[in-house]
């Protein structure tokens, strides 16, 4: 027994011995034409649009819808679409794929933070993997709580200044006894940026990234750091 609509897309199912049944198919073409290859105007539109383009699609982010909700126009009226766990989305006004995940749509990038880049057949893999956090620096010094994991070999560690910090005329960024490991008197201002590429150091114990005041502490300010990373998995047991 068929339910009135398919359970993914929301789309109507002719009935038997329906009447018009041109309706149905219409509204189901109608969302098809929004969800199949969807291509989304925006994600932060805080207002409802004035003149909208007839088929555009909003994941709305204006007061009214659930968020997350995709919002189509056409015919001069407004239909929200429920979208699926998984759903893919390419936004114009930022030239990127975001996915939903159940409750947000975040960039498609962001699923990738760990990547297997090869494998055995008995699982054995080598992984590329990216941690990164936002650290509110403070006194002489301030650690990430991320680290460099145990038995990795660092390729990298990228710095970018979030909000300006003061206190300070510049900062090092490495790990504790080699303070400038990767980069040394790196700018405060924000949006002040450090890519430190380094030949391959391989590390045998979760090591923070520490952030060290230059020509005073650090009195505010926030550093967002990314830790570039190769990683290595054993072969899967055995039984």
């Amino acid at each position: 027994m068929f339910d009135e609509t398919t359970p993914r897309l929301g789309l109507p199912y002719v009935v038997a011995a329906q009447a018009q049944k041109h309706i149905p198919i219409n509204e189901s073409l109608a969302r098809l034409d929004g969800l199949v290859q969807l291509a989304v105007e925006s994600r932060t539109v805080s207002v409802l649009p004035v003149s909208p383009v007839s088929g555009g699609v909003w994941i709305a982010a204006w007061p009214g819808p659930p968020a997350g909700t995709l919002m189509r126009f056409e015919a001069g009226a407004w239909e929200a679409l429920t979208p699926a766990e998984g759903v893919l989305a390419w936004v114009k006004d930022e030239n990127q794929m975001v996915a939903f995940d159940g409750a947000a749509w975040v960039p498609l990038s962001a699923t990738f933070r760990s990547t297997v880049a090869a494998q055995t057949p008995n699982l054995a893999n080598t992984r590329l993997e990216i941690l990164e956090q936002e650290v509110t620096v403070s006194g002489a010094s301030t650690a990430t709580s991320v680290a460099i994991p145990n038995r990795a070999i660092v390729l990298a560690v990228s710095t970018r200044t979030t909000a300006a910090i003061t206190g300070a005329a510049s900062y090092n960024c490495g790990v504790s006894g080699e303070a400038s490991k990767f980069g040394g008197s790196l700018g405060v201002a924000k949006n002040s940026s450090n890519v430190g590429v380094i030949g391959p150091t391989a590390y045998y114990a979760d090591t923070p990234v520490l952030l060290t005041a230059v020509g005073g502490n650090f009195v505010a300010g926030k550093v967002r750091v990314a830790i570039h990373v190769l990683r290595f998995d054993a072969p899967a047991a055995v039984a």
